[in-house]
């Protein structure tokens, strides 16, 4: 089976951001990103992806989040992409619906090659603790636009805004598994009738 890590780094003037993956991990996640509920966040993917993640981030966050937040989501998206290569042998498609409590989210993504997020997420609060809510619509661009993926996020029900959100990222990861997973009857195959994603 081919290698399915990647190593990527995004340096800018706002942020300095390490990001490295294995697709056939074993979901283990190690963050020092600076935004706490962001890393918890992004241990929900890890463990429910079944991806190893690792990130390192130095960011703007004297300002706010917003940078480092919206490049994390562009350098992970970039990373999974390189380590998917060309994308054959994939299943492509991966849906997940993930119930926490009163909050049920469901996701759905397509490795298609053309970017693209719908997002039908309403929070019943701004803030969850220090975290503004905004900021994960953000991620969730950035990752597309890098991951050229078309994604899928609804929030079907929830009262409590940490809940919604958990759910939406481990239905993400779960989603990422599905579609990223080698699927033994498609072996060698491009799944695209256009021959490329």
């Amino acid at each position: 089976m081919a290698d399915r890590t990647a190593t990527v780094k995004r340096d800018t003037l706002e942020t300095q951001i390490e990001v490295s993956v294995n697709l056939d991990g074993t979901g283990q996640g190690a963050f020092a990103i600076g935004v706490p509920f962001l890393e918890h966040m992004l241990d929900q993917v890890a463990r429910h992806g079944m991806i190893d993640i690792n990130i390192v981030a130095k960011g703007d966050l004297h300002i706010d989040a917003h940078h480092t937040v919206e490049d994390v989501g562009i350098t992970l998206g970039q990373a999974i992409a390189r380590a998917a290569g060309d994308k054959k042998g994939v299943r492509r498609y991966g849906h997940a619906y993930v119930p926490l409590d009163e909050a049920l989210s469901r996701v759905v993504v397509d490795f298609s090659g053309r970017p693209g997020v719908e997002y039908g997420v309403d929070y019943p609060r701004a803030r969850i603790g220090e975290f503004d809510v905004d900021l994960l619509r953000e991620f969730f661009q950035g990752f597309v636009n890098h991951a050229q993926v078309t994604l899928h996020i609804d929030s079907l029900r929830g009262r409590n805004a940490h809940h919604i959100a958990e759910t939406i990222f481990k239905a993400f990861g779960r989603a990422l598994r599905m579609a990223l997973e080698l699927d033994p009857r498609m072996s060698g195959i491009m799944p695209s009738t256009k021959g490329s994603l």
